[in-house]
């Protein structure tokens, strides 16, 4: 939200009060508060009839300080709030020296000289990383009497913000207006699906707004060398997270408000759905699963969208009968292929479901001040919503879902939570305007903990289109609707790759584009981008997305790269054992893997997958494709073509092929098994070994099937003309160097080391 007038001038019927020095500390061994008037101070008269802001500044964990200031604080703090599950007290030390005072958390300072006008001080590894200045820590008042707190950050010469949830406008953030306030707006406008107040710059840390309302952002928008952030409250509270690198700044952050979890392996695979509105029944079930069996192509997870239910009976959660009189039947049917099955719900209840008298006699759905049942007839005629505030009410919408666990139904995508009203009563109290962004949560963590109860742990998961901060706890998330056209395609990867920098480890989308119908070439397209995603679903609104809809070409590619994500699962599972541990995304945006490449800090038309393949998804009717490679010899997974970076490159790819490029000194494991995503992945593995220089070293695991924790490991270094191997794995192997036609090595059962040529 724009106060300003230009530099100089207020907006007419705005008044703001900004920090001007700090009046008095009070400093503790692990906290400091700075009583801060807004004008200075040259007497006592200078004390009366004008604000004193109290800021608090502390940290919860190392590398990170949290500062909160306060105007009014007798203000009533009605929930909801976020969790910080990763918070400890007392890891901060506050040292103070003649006028200075500082709170050093780890590597992480914040500086203060009390003899100075205000200015707070960020500072890592001698430098300083950003500062609050003499407009940074205030309060403005606006024509309708509404106080807003407000925060201000510099920006350095060449700083570029990243992330603030899963957004689809141009990647770098600075010069945008953002509001965070969820939204069901698609993926080609400013509007979000999953708005996170946590952003992160290329100057090695990040900041997380811990306000679960609107938070209004102007990166470099109102103040050009300014990151501002203001809330409606009488409080603002921020976290500085220091890095230094990207990752570590992730690594902070869902420290703090939580990991993802790791979803179950079978969930690697291919999703094929009935799309939204289209005509399907247990026939067109069975036709569109047996076409793939047909024409070789494997499926894991077969999706029922909205018309397994009744229409105007959104959600009642009982099976259309006259489409499916046989549902238990059927999903026995579907599982004996070796399907895993997910089922579409929602939070909202319509007035025809039997479910809505019940909700609302029971006190389960929101109500209006006036005690009534909140109503409306966007998306379902007479439509309310749960209220997930209530226990009795997260139970009841729980046992519904039980049931369809009971029938065969392994998980759910818990599609909207996005348009939450805010003229209601929630049943715990919360404040409307704070329970609009934190909606989502209690929706999904209610879907998701239910899973978990049900399936056991490490096999709960759900396919969810909204978030808020922590929602990273409650994978996996899908971009929205977007367009079936080459544009889509690329804003969607705009907004995996903005979400995977706001803490965000999994990550799909539509392949072929929800609304419309794809072309040929776009949907061979975004089947390689797809298929080389974290997870991916076949999925659109009013057309179906079976490949040979679009042509023969379309099921080779289709059946191809199907093939290679079986085959690169124990890669795949891999990174998502470290976004687990880590919170560092499956798929990751350049800048994250290459912070000190200038290059990579704009990059949003490629991406890492794991930390060794780079794809670069073609947009382009005619194939032509053009993509940065970092530093170093990159050889292409699929053709064996060098390409040596630092450089831009143009190439042209027909469907079969694309930029996916295996790192310098990589070694990418390769299950023997294409057939299915979930296999013995080290017996018969193949380590395909990418120009190693003399003297590197590797480490692969490879996770066993077994377990969670599970691996199996190979090491290998070069000297000189050889490879050396050694393993603790029981399985026979094999190592390839180079490309896909480079010599094969084959070693049987029991071979706990190799010594084996390396070809100069």
């Amino acid at each position: 939200m724009k106060f300003t007038d230009g530099y100089w001038l207020m907006r007419p019927g705005f008044t703001a009060r900004h920090a001007t020095e700090v009046a008095e500390v009070r400093a503790e061994e692990h906290r400091m508060t700075l009583y801060a008037p807004v004008k200075h101070v040259t007497g006592r008269g200078d004390t009366l009839n004008s604000p004193l802001l109290t800021v608090e500044c502390w940290s919860p964990a190392e590398g990170v300080i949290g500062v909160r200031t306060t105007h009014h604080a007798g203000s009533v703090r009605r929930g909801p709030e976020f969790a910080l599950a990763g918070a400890e007290a007392g890891t901060g030390k506050v040292r103070r020296e003649g006028s200075v005072v500082e709170l050093v958390a780890g590597d992480l300072t914040l500086r203060v000289d009390t003899a100075r006008p205000w200015c707070l001080e960020f500072t890592a590894g001698g430098r300083v990383l950003t500062s609050v200045g003499e407009r940074g820590t205030g309060f403005v008042t606006d024509p309708a009497g509404r106080h807003h707190m407000t925060g201000q950050l510099a920006l350095g010469v060449g700083e570029l913000v990243y992330g603030l949830g899963e957004r689809f406008t141009p990647f770098v953030r600075n010069g945008q207006v953002v509001e965070i306030w969820q939204a069901d707006g698609g993926t080609s406008s400013e509007q979000a699906y999953k708005n996170i107040p946590f952003h992160l710059t290329n100057r090695g840390y990040g900041v997380f707004v811990n306000h679960p309302g609107k938070v209004s952002y102007e990166i470099g928008s109102e103040s050009v060398g300014q990151v501002q952030f203001s809330v409606e409250d009488q409080s603002l509270e921020y976290f500085l997270v220091h890095g230094p690198t990207p990752k570590q700044v992730l690594e902070r952050y869902t420290a703090l408000t939580g990991r993802p979890a790791l979803p179950p392996a079978w969930a690697l695979g291919l999703w094929l759905t009935t799309s939204f509105t289209t005509d399907y029944d247990e026939a067109t079930v069975n036709r569109f699963v047996g076409g793939m069996a047909e024409r070789g192509i494997p499926l894991s997870v077969f999706h029922l969208d909205c018309f397994w239910m009744r229409e105007y009976q959104w959600s009642d959660f009982e099976w259309d009968a006259d489409t499916f009189p046989d549902p238990v039947g059927m999903l026995a049917r579907l599982k004996a292929r070796g399907l895993r099955i997910c089922a579409w719900i929602n939070p909202y209840i319509a007035q025809k479901s039997a479910l809505f008298e019940e909700g609302r006699r029971a006190g389960y759905l929101v109500r209006r001040p006036d005690g009534s049942v909140w109503q409306w007839d966007l998306w379902q005629p007479g439509m309310a919503l749960v209220d997930f505030t209530n226990p009795a009410a997260r139970d009841w919408y729980s046992a519904k879902l039980r049931t369809l666990l009971a029938q065969g139904v392994d998980c759910f995508k818990t599609d909207f939570g996005e348009r939450i009203p805010t003229d209601v009563v929630w049943h715990d109290g919360s404040d409307p305007q704070r329970m609009h962004n934190y909606y989502t949560q209690l929706y999904n963590r209610a879907v998701f903990e239910l899973l978990r109860e049900e399936r056991g742990e490490g096999e709960a998961m759900l396919f969810a289109r909204s978030a808020t901060v922590g929602g990273q706890q409650y994978p996996v998330h899908w971009g929205g609707d977007c367009e079936s056209h080459f544009s889509a395609m690329a804003e969607s990867l705009r907004g995996g790759l903005s979400l995977g920098l706001s803490g965000f480890g999994f990550w799909s989308h539509d392949i072929g584009g929800f609304e419309g119908t794809p072309t040929p070439a776009v949907f061979k397209r975004w089947v390689q981008f797809g298929l080389l995603s974290s997870h991916s679903r076949l999925h659109g609104s009013k057309s179906y997305r079976v490949p040979w809809d679009y042509g023969e070409e379309a099921v080779e590619v289709t059946r191809e790269f199907t093939l290679l994500k079986h085959r690169l699962a124990p890669y795949l599972q891999h990174a998502a054992q470290r976004a687990h541990a880590t919170g560092v995304p499956v798929m990751r945006a350049m800048v994250l893997e290459f912070p000190e490449d200038p290059a990579a800090a704009t990059l949003d038309r490629q991406y890492l997958l794991g930390e060794d393949l780079l794809v670069a998804p073609v947009f382009t009717d005619d194939g032509t494709v053009e993509y940065y490679v970092p530093e170093g010899s990159w050889t292409n997974l699929l053709t064996g073509g060098q390409v040596i970076g630092p450089r831009w490159v143009r190439e042209l790819h027909g469907f079969h092929t694309l930029p996916l490029l295996a790192r310098p000194d990589s070694v990418i494991p390769l299950a023997a098994d294409d057939q299915r995503p979930v296999s013995a992945w080290a017996d018969g593995v193949e380590l395909r070994v990418h120009t190693f220089a003399d003297g590197a070293e590797r480490t692969v695991e490879i996770p066993r099937t077994e377990g969670p924790g599970r691996t199996a490991v190979f090491r290998l270094r070069r000297e000189g003309d050889r490879l050396r191997v050694t393993t603790d794995s029981p399985h026979p192997w094999q190592l390839r160097v180079g490309g896909p036609d480079g010599a094969l090595h084959t070693r049987p059962a029991g071979t706990s080391a190799a010594d084996l040529p390396y070809p100069s």
